[in-house]
């Protein structure tokens, strides 16, 4: 079997989310743009059982995938869905001192990660969690 795309192309694509966000957010800063992104993917997998977790984590680009499993304690207990706004103000406060994303980065990165699946994959895995993990992830327009 050849080598999954993903594997042998990680740092062009991770270098092209990086740069549709920063064209889309204005945002300079990788770091940010790192942070933000390391935010929702703590925020979604606190909130769906481990196994829909990694199943979500197979529609990934390689380095996105990775950030979704870092430093990841399987054996916490699920949080309970918030409204979105909360969801977003978890993001904002993760790495606080450093973290300078925007009001409605979470909009942004549903949006910026959505352009880096492939969506009827994407959306075939979504279906089969809760309508609030669909929620989350649900197209944002252009």
């Amino acid at each position: 079997m050849p080598m999954p795309f993903t594997y042998r192309h990680a740092t062009d694509e991770w270098r092209r989310y990086l740069k549709s966000m920063r064209e889309r957010t204005l945002l300079e800063s990788d770091n940010v743009i790192y942070t933000a992104t390391d935010g929702i993917f703590r925020a979604f997998r606190s909130r769906v059982p481990p196994d829909q977790v990694l199943t979500f984590g197979n529609e990934l680009p390689a380095v996105m995938r990775a950030i979704l499993t870092w430093r990841w304690d399987i054996s916490a207990p699920l949080k309970p869905w918030v409204p979105r706004a909360e969801i977003e103000a978890e993001i904002l406060t993760l790495r606080q001192d450093h973290n300078f994303a925007p009001a409605g980065i979470l909009d942004d990165l549903v949006w910026g990660i959505r352009k880096e699946v492939r969506e009827i994959d994407f959306d075939r895995v979504l279906s089969r969690m809760s309508a609030e993990a669909q929620a989350l992830w649900a197209p944002i327009p252009d």
